[in-house]
C-alpha cells in the first residue's frame, strides 16, 4: 500500500499542526484530507510496549510511555494522554472500595476492575436523598467520602493518624497526577505530533447515581418507589457536573469533553426513564457546555439506537456521537448531518479477527458514513489488552488507504473546533441557576462564611478573598474528580 508522504512529512510541529487541523476539522463535521484515526487505547499500549497491566495502573509514567510510544510508532493523528486513567496508586493511598487493583486485588494482567456496591450496602441509602439535593458537595464529604474509602472514618467518629494521611496523601497525589498531565501532552507534541484527542470529563447525572452512589440495583428500586426524588437528585448534581466539565474542558475550544454514557438508556431504564430523568437533566448540560464553545463527545458504550431522535435535538456540531454496538447506518441517517461520528470497529474483530477481516470492516464503516466527511476512525470501545497488535495496524492502515478525499473536495485544513451560533452561545440559559443561599458550584466553604469568622479586615479584602476562593476551589476539585475520574 502506498502512503501518501504529506501524512508524515515534516518535523513533529508540522505534522501537529497538519493532525489538528485535520482532527477539528472532521470534528466540525466537515471534510478534511483524509479520515482523522483517533483510537482510545488503554491496556493495548502495555501489549505494544511491554507493560503489564498492573504497570500501566500503578505506574502513570509508563502508561504516558506507552502511549507516546503508540502514537508515534503507529502515526495517529490523536490520542488520550493516558486513557488507563485510573491511577491505582491514587486508589489504594485511599482505600477506594469500589476498585479492584491489577497485581493487588486481580491477577497483573488484568485491567483495574469497578466493584458494583451490594445493594443492602449502597454508598448512598435510599432515605439519604434529601441531604444530597440539599448539598451535593456537602454530601459528598459527609456522607459519601467516608464510605467509598476504607482508610477514612465516618464523620463524628474519633480521628485517626490513618485517616489523616489518608486525605493528605490523596490529595496531593491528585495534584501530582494531574499536572504531569501538561507536559504529557506537550510531550505527545514534542516527540511524534500526536493531538490530545480530549479534555475534561462528564457524566450524565443519572449514571453519577447509578455508578457511584445507590448501584444500578438500588437506582431501579428508587425510580419505582422514589421516583420524584430520583430526579430532584439530577437536577442537583447538574451545575456541579457541568462547572466540572467547563473547569476541566479544552480553554482553546479545540478538542471536546468526554461524556461517558453508561446506564441511562433502554434496556437498563425504560424510555419514560430516559426522556423525563436521564436526557431532561442531561440534555441542558450539553447546551451550557455548547453556549460556552465546548463541544462534548458522546461516549456511546453499547447501543443507543433507541434514542438517536432525541440526541439529533442538541444544536448543530455541539456533540461528536462515538458508535459502538448501535446500527452504523441508522446512526448516520439520524446523526450524520448535524455530528461527526467516530468508532464502529468491533473490539471483538480487533481481539478475534484477521487483518484483512479488519480492513474489510474499516472499508465498509468509511464508505458507509465518512464520504462526506465528518467521520473518526476508532474502535467500537476502549481498546485493552486483548487487542492483537496486527489488527490495530491494520485498521490504521486500512484508513490510510481507503479515507483519504479526493483534492479536490476536501476543506482547506484549517485548525480550531465548532464554533456555536449566536442563537446558542448564550451560557446560563439552560440551566438554572443554583440559589444564591445554596453552595455554588466550585464552593466549599464560601468566602462570605470566612468572612464573618475574621471580622473586620484591615487589609486589602478584595486580595483575600481571591485567595481563599482559589485555594477553596481545589478542595471543591478534589472530590468532584473523585467521583467522575477515580
Amino acid at each position: 500500500m502506498a502512503i501518501d508522504p504529506s501524512f508524515t512529512a515534516g518535523d513533529p510541529e508540522t505534522r501537529y499542526a497538519r493532525r489538528l487541523a485535520r482532527y477539528t476539522t472532521a470534528m466540525r463535521n466537515e471534510m478534511p484530507d483524509r479520515v482523522p484515526i483517533r483510537p482510545f487505547v488503554a491496556e493495548f499500549t502495555g501489549v505494544y510496549a511491554g507493560y503489564t497491566c498492573q504497570e500501566l495502573a500503578h505506574d502513570y509514567e509508563k502508561a504516558f510511555a506507552a502511549a507516546c510510544r503508540c502514537a508515534a510508532d503507529f502515526d495517529w493523528d490523536a490520542v488520550v494522554p493516558n486513557m488507563v486513567y485510573v491511577w491505582t496508586g491514587l486508589a489504594q493511598s485511599l482505600g477506594l472500595r469500589y476498585y479492584a487493583i491489577p497485581g493487588i486485588d486481580i491477577p497483573p494482567e488484568t485491567g483495574f476492575q469497578y466493584r458494583e456496591p451490594p445493594e443492602d450496602d449502597a454508598f448512598m441509602q435510599p432515605d439519604e436523598y434529601d441531604e444530597l439535593i440539599d448539598d451535593p458537595t456537602a454530601f459528598l464529604y459527609n456522607t459519601w467520602l467516608p464510605r467509598v474509602a476504607r482508610r477514612l472514618v465516618p464523620l463524628g467518629s474519633p480521628c485517626t493518624l490513618e485517616h489523616n494521611l489518608a486525605l493528605v496523601k490523596t490529595s496531593m497525589a491528585m495534584s501530582q497526577y494531574f499536572c504531569a498531565f501538561g507536559p504529557q501532552i506537550e510531550r505527545l507534541r514534542r516527540e511524534s505530533g500526536t493531538v490530545s484527542a480530549i479534555s475534561g470529563i462528564l457524566k450524565a447525572p443519572l449514571d453519577i447515581i447509578a455508578d457511584k452512589m445507590r448501584g444500578y440495583l438500588g437506582l431501579v428500586d428508587d425510580l419505582f418507589q422514589r421516583p420524584k426524588k430520583v430526579l430532584a437528585a439530577c437536577e442537583a448534581l447538574a451545575p456541579h457536573l457541568t462547572h466540572v466539565a467547563k473547569t476541566t474542558g479544552d480553554p482553546d475550544r479545540n478538542v471536546p469533553v468526554g461524556l461517558w454514557m453508561h446506564r441511562g438508556g433502554v434496556p437498563f431504564v425504560s424510555p419514560d426513564v430516559f426522556q423525563n430523568v436521564y436526557w431532561a437533566t442531561l440534555k441542558p448540560i450539553i447546551q451550557e457546555l455548547w453556549a460556552d464553545g465546548l463541544q462534548t463527545l458522546f461516549y456511546a458504550e453499547g447501543s443507543w439506537d433507541y434514542h438517536l431522535e432525541s440526541f439529533a435535538e442538541l444544536p448543530d456540531r455541539s456533540m461528536i456521537y462515538h458508535l459502538d454496538q448501535g446500527d452504523i447506518h441508522r446512526t448516520r441517517d439520524v446523526l450524520g448531518d448535524k455530528f461527526c461520528l467516530s468508532g464502529g470497529i468491533p473490539n471483538t474483530l480487533l481481539s478475534l479477527g484477521t487483518p484483512d477481516e479488519v480492513r474489510s470492516r474499516c472499508k465498509e464503516v468509511i464508505e458507509a458514513v465518512a464520504q462526506d466527511g465528518g467521520y473518526i476512525m476508532d474502535a467500537s470501545a476502549i481498546v485493552q489488552n486483548d487487542a492483537k497488535v496486527e489488527n490495530v495496524r491494520a485498521m490504521t492502515e486500512a484508513t490510510l488507504e481507503y479515507g483519504v478525499y479526493s483534492r479536490g473536495h476536501a476543506t482547506p485544513l484549517v485548525a480550531g473546533g465548532p464554533v456555536p451560533t449566536s442563537i446558542d452561545a448564550i451560557p446560563g440559559k439552560f440551566l438554572p441557576p443554583v440559589p444564591a443561599e445554596k453552595l455554588q458550584p466550585g464552593e466549599c466553604e464560601p468566602w462570605r462564611k470566612e468572612k464573618a469568622r475574621v471580622g473586620p479586615i484591615p487589609g486589602d479584602e478584595e486580595l483575600c478573598r481571591r485567595t481563599w476562593e482559589q485555594i477553596d476551589s481545589l478542595g471543591n476539585a478534589f472530590i468532584w474528580q473523585l467521583l467522575l475520574s477515580f
